[in-house]
């Protein structure tokens, strides 16, 4: 008997274990695996094989099985983490879940990993709600930038994981690498405040241009009691789609 056939007189053994409830949720998510779906990755891409494509898209299959909300940034986080390990790629996400710097290490890597599941959410144009806290002290926009670069000192690489469509008929996801390099062009951003913004303390921009004067992306200093950091408007164009999942959700 080779080992697909053994797997499945195992898992029929279980199942006449379970109740009538737990039955209907496997049938559930057995369903999920049944539709329609299309995965991609890109032939160049240097961390999803077509493994990784494959064993993360399985794990989103089963998440929205049972769920119609988007992956949140920890259940990425664990998916992607196992789904490289899966494929003979090592990965370990960090011990703390507050670190300052990366969350996971691929290959000797350190990686930043981000998500996007507004309702609201653009194809081409990328938003990143919580860079990184600002904290405390002086509320003055170098200083603030001056933070970012030094945060960014502490990973080589970004991922964002995008959920595009969630539901109620097709799911679609796709993970983007945003370049460092990239981000690392906010050292000689255009900062504007926010005058007539009633927020204390108020929050302000850092324009990223092209030499034409285009709009690479902004820093957005988000004043107030949060004070936190957004990336806005960012031109996907200026990123790497290294895969995309699609797929339709059960009707039954």
């Amino acid at each position: 008997m080779n080992p697909v056939d053994i797997e499945i007189e195992n898992i029929i053994q279980s199942l006449r274990l379970l109740t009538l409830h737990q039955l209907q949720l496997i049938k559930t998510t057995i369903l999920a695996f049944e539709t329609r779906r299309e995965f991609w990755c890109a032939p160049d891409s240097d961390t999803v094989t077509p493994n990784v494509l494959d064993h993360l898209g399985n794990r989103l299959l089963s998440h929205h099985a049972i769920s119609r909300q988007a992956l949140t940034k920890d259940r990425f986080e664990f998916a992607f983490e196992a789904a490289l390990n899966d494929s003979k790629k090592t990965a370990a996400l960090v011990k703390s879940r507050t670190n300052r710097g990366h969350d996971l290490t691929i290959e000797g890597i350190p990686v930043s990993l981000k998500t996007e599941a507004a309702a609201n959410i653009k194809e081409d144009i990328i938003h990143i709600s919580k860079w990184m806290e600002l904290g405390k002290g002086d509320w003055k926009f170098p200083l603030l930038r001056d933070r970012f670069l030094e945060h960014l000192s502490h990973y080589e690489r970004i991922f964002t994981m995008r959920c595009l469509a969630s539901g109620p008929i097709q799911v679609r996801y796709e993970l983007v690498e945003i370049p460092k390099a990239l981000m690392l062009e906010s050292s000689l951003c255009q900062f504007e405040l926010c005058e007539d913004s009633k927020q204390d303390p108020k929050p302000g921009y850092g324009y990223v241009k092209d030499p034409a004067g285009q709009l690479k992306y902004a820093l957005y200093f988000d004043g107030g009691t949060e004070r936190k950091l957004q990336i806005k408007n960012l031109q996907k164009t200026l990123c790497k789609v290294h895969a995309v999942w699609s797929f339709d959700l059960p009707t039954s």
